[in-house]
């Protein structure tokens, strides 16, 4: 099965990668897909892919980071999207959400640097991992995105994380997007400031547009939650949703890894 996102590029995983991809192996994970948000993270997602077989990139700025790129950010990211290994431009988009380590960035920052990003991904016919936070940066990405169909591929990339109410999973569908789920489809409840459940979103949307993902080391399922998540637990979330789904294991993990390779079709395993 494919993670079809998380950050192993991150310093939670800095001293034990070997450890963490053999587990994810042992597991049954066969690809892993490392997303940058910003300059330093997208070069480390290319470092990893280029010392692991089966990691993979994706490169972009996210919008938590939208206020603090580097003078060259943009030319610097279509440099390192030439590298083989490279198959996306993201985590992109809006965020209205505040971090324990940011304030909500300015939204006319966010909507430069994501449109920025929306070029550069035509200009080199990547696909989009995107990311959104919040009911209100939900609507004004899928906004932006409606805008902007002129720059999208024909399958234009995937909602990582997918969350918010039916219509908004809705208009990405609409859009062309896949729709990523992680460990938190899980929890108990709503997820922080959403409107509706992620089981409910997960089986409205059809199994030919689903991805799993990971975020590691965020958004750790049960029963790890409260640890470091690894792209190991992925199939923990893959059971689930294949149980959301009325499907089996299998026909699940077929379905999903599929979809990753339509989505992204520089990757090969």
């Amino acid at each position: 099965m494919i993670d079809s996102h998380c950050h192993l590029n991150f310093h939670k995983f800095e001293n034990d990668y070997d450890d963490v991809i053999k587990r994810a192996e042992d597991a049954g994970i066969t690809a892993i897909i490392n997303t940058g948000t910003q300059i330093s993270s997208s070069l480390w997602a290319v470092d990893l892919a280029e010392k692991y077989d089966r990691l993979f990139a994706v490169i972009g700025i996210h919008p938590h980071h939208a206020d603090k790129p580097e003078p060259n950010w943009l030319e610097q990211l279509e440099k390192i999207a030439k590298h083989p290994k490279v198959i996306g431009i993201g985590e992109i988009g809006m965020d209205y959400y505040s971090y324990q380590s940011n304030g909500i960035v300015d939204p006319t920052v966010q909507k430069e640097i994501f449109i920025r990003q929306l070029e550069l991904a035509h200009k080199l016919k990547l696909p989009l991992q995107i990311h959104t936070r919040n009911d209100q940066a939900r609507t004004e990405t899928i906004g932006i995105l409606k805008t902007h169909t002129h720059l999208l591929q024909n399958v234009p990339g995937m909602f990582h994380c997918m969350a918010g109410s039916k219509e908004n999973l809705k208009a990405a569908l609409d859009l062309g997007f896949y729709v990523g789920f992680d460990g938190n489809a899980m929890y108990e409840g709503l997820p922080p400031g959403e409107p509706v459940a992620l089981p409910e979103l997960i089986d409205y949307a059809p199994l030919d547009r689903i991805v799993v993902e990971t975020d590691s080391p965020y958004l750790t399922p049960p029963p790890h939650k409260g640890t470091r998540n690894e792209p190991a637990y992925g199939i923990i979330t893959a059971r689930f949703l294949s149980g959301i789904k009325h499907v089996s294991f299998e026909e699940l993990v077929e379905q999903t890894d599929k979809n990753v390779y339509t989505i992204f079709s520089r990757l090969h395993v």
